[in-house]
């Protein structure tokens, strides 16, 4: 009875054989919002089984200030982090005096701010060099008209753009309180931080050449962003996506799900979190996979019932 039939583990390993990336929770929890409701070990185990048949091709904690920030809704806490994304040419050759700058066209700069609530990605940009204070202040002075407001807290480090004698006085005339991460304390701004890893694990790491031309990189990027905030179940947040806690919609995983096991009681728990069946138990459904811009890292996917 506890049984799945053998079309789900099926569809499991073809899911890991088409994105190798995922791991067996982010598939549980990709699942779950398509609809099948799986474990973590089950997933883990048919993980390792041999195929069906021939397929085709810690929560981080922040560390505790004298002055805490707190997000109990969007746009309350934003943070905003830099970081260096190397190109095919790499962050440096052999000889001086190119073996010293980290610029163009041997990497990438690139600009992320994140809403610590929903930990949504509302805005990246790419720069060919170190921006300095003005870059980031244009930036961000965008991407507020962009949203429509403008946070109440900015979390940054202690770089010389968010340094600089202008940026204080520019969040003052925009009403935002500028609060800087502990110095040699990575956890004090742990969720920009783990999203920057996220996009290098995820993406940049990904690619076989990095673009060289700034509208391509940059396209890359938003279809990352795109991803990351529609469709790719977070930790964090119980398996929902960034757009649906920054918009209050209901989380995909929370829908009435698909119940493949024919003898399975329909009362009887599922894998979590707990959600009502879909049908009747018994239903064969169809793993249906899209790929946003094209890209095998980007997965989408949504469950139909097999005609």
């Amino acid at each position: 009875m506890n049984r799945f039939p053998d079309y789900v583990r099926a569809a499991v390993q073809r899911l890991q054989a088409l994105c190798p990336k995922l791991g067996k929770v982010k598939i549980a929890q990709i699942l779950a919002r398509a609809g099948l409701h799986l474990a973590v070990s089950s997933v883990g185990r048919i993980r390792r089984e041999l195929p069906i048949r021939p397929l085709t091709p810690r929560r981080i904690q922040t560390t505790p200030a004298l002055r805490r920030v707190t997000a109990a809704r969007p746009n309350r806490v934003w943070h905003v982090d830099l970081t260096v994304v190397p190109t095919a040419a790499g962050f440096w050759v052999p000889w001086l005096p190119l073996a010293l700058p980290q610029c163009w066209p041997f990497c990438w700069w690139v600009a992320i701010v994140i809403d610590h609530f929903s930990r949504k990605a509302l805005g990246s940009t790419v720069f060919k060099q170190q921006p300095t204070s003005r870059h980031v202040r244009q930036f961000l002075g965008q991407l507020i008209a962009k949203v429509g407001t403008s946070p109440k807290y900015l979390v940054t480090d202690a770089g010389p753009q968010f340094t600089s004698v202008n940026f204080r006085p520019w969040c003052r005339r925009h009403g935002i309180r500028h609060r800087r991460g502990a110095v040699g304390q990575t956890g004090s701004i742990a969720v920009c931080e783990r999203f920057v890893l996220t996009l290098k694990q995820g993406c940049t790491r990904v690619l076989s050449v990095v673009p060289l031309v700034p509208g391509s990189f940059q396209r890359e990027l938003d279809w990352f962003v795109t991803w990351f905030n529609q469709d790719r179940p977070h930790m964090t947040l119980q398996g929902a996506t960034p757009d649906e806690i920054y918009s209050h919609h209901r989380p995909a995983n929370r829908a009435p799900r698909f119940e493949p096991r024919v003898k399975w009681p329909r009362r009887s728990a599922c894998a979590a979190p707990q959600t009502l069946v879909k049908g009747q138990p018994g239903v064969r459904i169809q793993i249906n996979l899209r790929f946003v811009g094209g890209r095998r890292h980007l997965p989408q996917v949504t469950l139909t019932r097999a005609a």
